[in-house]
């Protein structure tokens, strides 16, 4: 009796799974195109869930990843190449992974990680330029990008690489700390000395010249330390008691101190990289735009695109890739800053337009630390 019981069982769930079979819709089908329909065409079959074409698809399996030189909070550099990596995640559809690091130590580790991962192109935020190349050279097949400072002397045909020249900028802001200081000396706080971040310095210290050649320019390098606000407060300190009331920070998240001195002692600062007029508002006249977010995003929209160009390319102010924050249309300073400064501010910032239409003509040329010419006489150390 429980054998025929059991064969009846049995006979009856084959019978629902063969009627299940016959019933079911076919799921695959779906997910086979078997072609590729061409925008506007109605004649080709549909190969896609989606028929919004080729692009779309394209975007959703592209990666990127970008390393960080430091940790993301600087309000700087760092947040800037950051602010144009979520650009290209909203605006181009493709997936991005941000790696932030503690600093050289970690730049190899992270940097294999992300070639490692599979992603399309990989982007190093201020790392060593030979261990990006040494990296080049072991994985031939994989995109690099630099969005800012690479120094060597030529690229392999997967590394492309940007320099924003920041001397122009960096004049005008000279002009403006110039034209305010009462006490006929400023300075500048810099992460390091070296020809990238004197660019910034020479080109500030030639603006401040111009318009108050009896100024003295005092300078503090931090020892290439980038993460040390407290350094940062302390060489700013030091310049405030040497007579300086304006400084212009070039330190990453150390400039953070910079501004904080400025705020302690009634001075007043200039930022760098973003807008950080807001930081210690009242306190930080101007910032100097470096618009490394423009750069990351271009990396990763020109290899998305198919039109990445290995080797160097040059971004300055003639292109938007940098200037003041002013430009932006940023009032901080003039809504919170003492009167006696502000109500100057019209007629510095027309002094500022002048000499920004002759740099741009080419009728007045700024000394470029990385391409010192005649115009760096007076400006750069001699020897």
């Amino acid at each position: 009796m429980k054998r025929r019981i059991f064969v009846f069982l049995a006979a009856f769930m084959v019978l629902i799974l063969l009627l299940s079979a016959c019933q079911q819709t076919p799921e695959p089908a779906p997910e086979e195109p078997t072609a590729e329909e061409e925008p506007g065409s109605e004649e080709e079959p549909a190969g896609e869930e989606e028929p919004a074409g080729e692009e779309e698809p394209a975007a959703a399996d592209f990666s990127f990843a970008l390393v960080l030189p430091n940790p993301l909070g600087d309000r700087s550099f760092i947040d800037a190449s950051n602010r144009g990596a979520e650009r290209a995640i909203e605006e181009l559809g493709v997936q991005g992974n941000v790696i932030e690091t503690n600093g050289v130590s970690e730049h190899e580790a992270a940097l294999r990680g992300a070639i490692q991962a599979g992603n399309d192109i990989v982007l190093g935020l201020a790392v060593d330029a030979q261990l990006l190349l040494d990296l080049a050279a072991e994985f031939p097949d994989q995109l690099f990008g630099a969005p800012s400072d690479v120094f060597a002397e030529s690229l392999p045909e997967n590394v492309a690489a940007f320099q924003i020249n920041v001397h122009e900028s960096s004049f005008l802001a000279g002009i403006v700390a110039g034209s305010l200081t009462e006490t006929k000396t400023v300075g500048a706080v810099v992460g390091g000395d070296a020809p990238a971040l004197n660019q910034f310095f020479w080109g500030y210290k030639q603006g401040v010249l111009e318009v108050c050649p009896d100024c003295e320019v005092l300078v503090g390098y931090l020892g290439f330390e980038f993460s040390d606000p407290t350094l940062g407060l302390e060489t700013a300190l030091a310049q405030y008691e040497g007579g300086a009331d304006i400084i212009y920070q070039i330190a990453g998240r150390s400039g953070e101190g910079v501004l904080e001195a400025a705020a302690q002692t009634d001075n007043f600062a200039i930022g760098v990289d973003s807008n950080q007029d807001w930081i210690q508002p009242g306190h930080v006249i101007v910032s100097v735009l470096k618009r490394v977010d423009t750069t990351t995003f271009l990396l990763v929209e020109q290899a998305l695109n198919g039109t990445f160009q290995s080797g160097f390319q040059e971004l300055g102010m003639a292109d938007g890739a940098t200037g003041l924050s002013w430009d932006d249309g940023s009032t901080t300073f003039a809504d919170e800053g003492p009167e006696e400064m502000t109500s100057r501010l019209p007629e510095i910032q027309a002094t500022v337009d002048d000499y920004r239409e002759q740099i741009l003509s080419g009728e007045y040329e700024v000394c470029d630390a990385l391409n010192p010419t005649d115009a760096c006489t007076g400006i750069a150390p001699e020897g």
